[in-house]
């Protein structure tokens, strides 16, 4: 009885020991939960709440509308539209082939579409968004949004696309936009501008589409939605709109444009036109030219392999790009700069025989042409180029290369376009920096008398020559050639105009001035660009030009008995009204011959368009008796 008891007494201490254990272990369990619960309750709430509403809601970037491009007037050079795209993300999407055809059964996907989306997942990652058809109408985009179930991975999106409305025209001015490049988002991420491209796959590439992109561009704006688990929207709880981009009011006329790329035809060639006044670029012609259009979403194989291998190079932007000699429009610059710097007077006459003799040997004039004593007017309404010869050994190199300089030629005008040049404006420290061997380094006579006319290491841009022109136009005022006029908010429309004070003043003395623009005038009235302007309402001032291609080395020219792309340049350059310059323009059209048979009635076609208008008349001139020469 006694040992039953005592069992019993032991069974209960074992078991009040037990309920104690379990109850500490309650108790240390509930004030373990306790303390979890208010540390995630209250010392981690803040963060714990925002990861998640993070998860709840996606914040989602929207792209603003890129700026307009307009000219002058107002005409629409680049715009937007709203189109519907077809994007896929490779993996959320169990079989490509499956996918795309059934897709195809819904709208249709060609072939080079199929191509170009696979070229495009090869290049980017298997989480990356990639477009896969493009400018769906709103039939196509109404029978995919009701089958979208049906295709994880596939999404239906709206966006702004550009578009160039005049397609070839000034395309070399515009540039295009094209996709965003590993190269373009390092940039964007050292100018610290890569969170406002989130959402944007575009960016500008070439021409004012890139010079200015960041006004164009806008400012991205935000739309944070509530989401299931699955990521789908439910509905919209915040949202920062986009601020549109700046449209850009350019100083280019495109009438004037159409004008002057008419005149290239089939042609290869160059033309500026600039506004003396202003700087303003009027026009700038490229020819051959581009549709910028096929850039947009990515230039296909066979476009690419057209353009790009093309002999004609039309995606050179020759007017900056392009360097030439500019034959005998140089000169206008060469005898201003006797003047200037008292080499020789305007009335001294020189004899030309036809030909100047150097160390043994002749440099002749053009076509043979023997002109007698010359003065300096005369020298250039004929283009004497002997009389040119011994003027640039009088000069010198170096004092030529000082003075042109102030004119801009070789050197970098600073318009806003990319791809400028600063092309050659030989001297004597010039040569000694471009060769390496001492008997190369040697400057001689002989190659200063090919730079007084124009040739031999002179390699300007047409850029250069029109910005030279606009400064000799205007009494040596230099304005930075420039094609942005004015900034149109993009919200408010309000208008502001761009300002472009004077560079610099070219110190001249004015009787020196008036010496070469009378001679200028008088190539217009009776020299080498006499026929061109024949009856113009207006009367011009300008240089024809020559400029060849490669050295003859003694031989006779015969155009038809060589290459066509080794024929010689012609150039014109030529200001309006020569009373009251309004418009300058430099032109060359490549392997052409005769600058005043083709190049001088491209000038005048330009400035019939650009000065023969009701309220800008000017009174006709009497033409005087005709003095011959060639070019």
């Amino acid at each position: 009885m006694f040992e039953f008891k005592e069992t019993t007494l032991q069974q209960k201490r074992h078991i009040l020991i037990r309920v104690l254990a379990a109850g500490l272990f309650a108790l240390l369990c509930g004030g373990l939960l306790g303390w979890r619960l208010w540390y995630l309750q209250v010392e981690r709430h803040e963060g714990l709440a925002a990861r998640a509403d993070r998860n709840r809601t996606a914040v989602v970037p929207i792209a603003p509308r890129r700026g307009a491009i307009l000219d002058r007037n107002g005409e629409v050079l680049a715009r937007n539209y709203r189109d519907y795209v077809l994007e896929v993300t490779p993996a959320q999407v169990p079989d490509m082939e499956r996918m795309l055809e059934e897709l195809g059964g819904i709208v249709e996907i060609t072939a080079y579409q199929r191509r170009r989306f696979q070229l495009a997942l090869n290049q980017s990652g298997r989480y990356a968004s990639t477009m896969l058809r493009n400018r769906l109408d709103d039939d196509e985009a109404s029978r995919f949004a009701a089958q979208a179930f049906r295709f994880p991975g596939v999404s239906l999106k709206a966006r702004w696309v550009r578009e160039y409305p005049q397609g070839q025209t000034a395309a070399h001015v515009l540039g295009y936009v094209g996709r965003i490049s590993e190269a373009d988002m390092t940039r964007l991420e050292e100018q610290d501008q890569l969170g406002n491209y989130r959402g944007t796959n575009i960016i500008g590439k070439k021409g004012i589409e890139k010079s200015w992109e960041q006004l164009l561009h806008g400012k991205t704006g935000l739309e944070e939605l509530e989401v299931t688990a699955t990521g789908k929207p439910m509905r919209g709880l915040s949202r920062i709109d986009p601020e549109p981009g700046n449209d850009l009011v350019l100083s280019l006329d495109i009438g004037l444009q159409r004008v002057a790329e008419e005149q290239f035809q089939n042609r290869r060639g160059a033309l500026v036109a600039i506004d003396p006044r202003t700087g303003e670029v009027l026009a700038l012609v490229s020819a051959p030219s581009f549709d910028p259009n096929l850039f947009i979403d990515g230039i296909d194989t066979d476009n690419w392999r057209a353009l790009n291998e093309s002999p004609d190079h039309p995606l050179i932007n020759r007017p900056l790009y392009s360097t030439y000699p500019i034959g005998s429009t140089y000169k206008p610059f060469v005898a201003l700069a006797a003047l200037e710097l008292n080499k020789r007077s305007p009335t001294e006459r020189v004899a030309d025989p036809g030909y100047f003799e150097l160390g043994g040997q002749r440099f002749r004039n053009a076509q043979g042409a023997v002109y007698g004593p010359t003065d300096m007017r005369r020298a250039i309404v004929v283009s004497s180029d002997t009389y040119f010869y011994s003027l640039g050994l009088d000069i010198g190199v170096n004092a030529l290369h000082d003075f042109s300089k102030l004119f801009g030629f070789g050197q970098v005008t600073g318009i806003d376009l990319d791809g400028e040049r600063k092309g050659v404006l030989p001297s004597t420290d010039w040569k000694r920096q471009a060769y390496k061997k001492p008997e190369q380094q040697r400057w001689y006579a002989g190659e200063t008398v090919s730079v007084a006319v124009g040739q031999g290491y002179n390699a300007f841009t047409l850029l250069q020559l029109a910005h030279a022109t606009a400064v000799l136009a205007n009494g040596g005022v230099s304005r930075r050639p420039h094609l942005l006029r004015a900034l149109r908010d993009g919200l408010t429309g309000e208008e502001t105009e761009m300002v472009y004070p004077p560079t610099h003043t070219v110190p001249l003395k004015p009787e020196n001035l008036k010496v070469i623009q009378e001679a200028m005038v008088g190539v217009i009235r009776q020299g080498t660009a006499r026929r061109a302007f024949s009856d113009a309402p207006y009367q011009a001032a300008g240089k024809t030009g020559t400029a060849q291609v490669y050295s003859l080395r003694g031989a006779k020219y015969n155009a038809q008995a060589i290459d066509e792309r080794l024929r010689d340049h012609a150039l014109f350059m030529a200001y309006a009204p020569a009373e009251d310059p309004r418009i300058a323009v430099a032109l060359i059209v490549e392997n052409a011959g005769w600058g005043a048979t083709v190049a001088a009635p491209v000038g005048r076609a330009v400035f019939d368009y650009w000065l023969d208008r009701p309220a800008e008349q000017q009174v006709a001139v009497a033409a005087a008796p005709a003095e011959q020469g060639p070019p």
